[in-house]
């Protein structure tokens, strides 16, 4: 078995590096796992890893408005004692209308947007609604899709507290997903190919039967089969078959700070009313997520998003002192489209008997997160098993 990669690592879009500005490991971007993220925690029990994630205690997450100042905790009780208790806690002013959006949200059809199937536009709106879409699906809830966020809501945050803990990977996502799944793989004796981008593939019927590299071609004999994990815009080169368009970009901060600083902010914090999304903390870095990034990807002036950030940050730290160093990542179409018209413009998940598609952008009512990517894999095995 080979597994053939088209750059120089694995891991797809989630990976570590050493950054030599900030002389620190760091993710080229952050992702939010939640304790009702059942596949991630089965993908580190089989590769080892369990004992890496850091797994919140209580299942909250606090929040700051940049421009009104207003700090809260959004907290879901793990219990009917822990309700009795006051284990819940809303965002201000949101309590009156969000059971009556989250109906509206997991009603909705396939065609509807978020702002589709939740009318309202007031505090709940601004707290709760819009964060979750350009953090949950990289797009403004004009255009995203309802169905995938009422998904995770329903595997995550409906199911109360044991399902919504945050979960954190201090010691980074290669670390704790990749290499030691890579470890794994080789002692089951699978072989990694890095940089050997596919270009191509022939087909007799309904069945592949080579797969062309530019170093050469491997044939495929009436036993074998592939699973192709590809991005859209790659998979639409080798395959005739519908594909959603290119997304929204994602731009990712990351300030080394003094490590006082660091440490009165929370492991995550969210931030609304500004350009910043998420601040995640690891160490002494801080890093920080704005989805939906296309103003700052395409500014002129490359300076300014950053030190718009850095004051967002700033302010939530408390600090006047500047970032020790820095390091800003854009990653351009980071995601695929999530408009309802483009989630329905996916291919098939197994297009030929022997060749099945993986992805977290393929993987059923899920939006493109671990999660989905670790079960469009595993059922992209069974099928090519069956």
């Amino acid at each position: 078995m080979v597994l053939h990669e088209a750059v120089n690592r694995a891991g797809g879009r989630a990976w570590s590096f050493h950054d030599a500005r900030l002389d620190r490991v760091i993710d080229n971007g952050n992702h939010l796992v939640l304790s009702g993220n059942a596949e991630v925690l089965a993908h580190c029990d089989r590769i080892g890893t369990t004992p890496l994630l850091d797994i919140a205690p209580r299942a909250e997450l606090p929040f700051l408005d940049l421009a009104r100042g207003d700090r809260w905790l959004l907290r879901l009780p793990s219990g009917l004692r822990d309700l009795v208790t006051g284990g819940l806690r809303l965002p201000p002013g949101t309590a009156l209308s969000l059971a009556a959006d989250t109906r509206r949200l997991l009603c909705a059809d396939a065609r509807a947007t978020v702002a589709h199937a939740i009318p309202g536009r007031g505090p709940a709106w601004i707290r709760v609604w819009e964060p979750l879409s350009l953090a949950v699906l990289n797009a403004p809830p004009e255009t995203a899709a309802a169905a995938p966020l009422a998904e995770v809501l329903r595997r995550t945050l409906l199911r109360g507290g044991a399902a919504s803990r945050p979960i954190t990977m201090p010691q980074g996502l290669g670390p704790t997903l990749v290499d030691p799944a890579l470890a794994r793989l080789a002692r089951r004796g699978v072989h990694l190919a890095l940089r050997r981008p596919l270009t191509g593939l022939e087909a007799r019927g309904d069945r592949i039967t080579a797969l062309r590299f530019a170093s050469g071609e491997v044939a495929l004999g009436p036993d074998d089969a592939a699973i192709f994990a590809l991005p859209p815009e790659a998979l639409s080169r080798l395959l005739d078959l519908p594909m959603p368009g290119p997304g929204q970009s994602i731009l990712n901060a990351h300030f080394r700070v003094d490590p006082e600083v660091a440490a009165r902010m929370p492991p995550l914090l969210g931030l609304v009313s500004g350009l910043s999304h998420w601040v995640f903390r690891r160490g002494d870095v801080l890093s920080v997520t704005v989805s939906a990034a296309e103003s700052c990807i395409d500014a002129s002036d490359a300076e300014a998003p950053e030190a718009r950030i850095w004051r967002e940050v700033a302010q939530a730290a408390g600090t006047d002192a500047p970032p020790l160093a820095s390091r800003v990542i854009r990653a351009r179409a980071a995601t695929a489209e999530v408009t309802p018209a483009a989630r329905a413009a996916r291919p098939p998940l197994k297009p030929y008997a022997n060749l099945a598609l993986a992805g977290d952008w393929l993987s059923g009512a899920l939006p493109e997160t671990i999660e989905a990517a670790l079960l469009s894999g595993r059922a992209a095995a069974r099928s090519i098993e069956a």
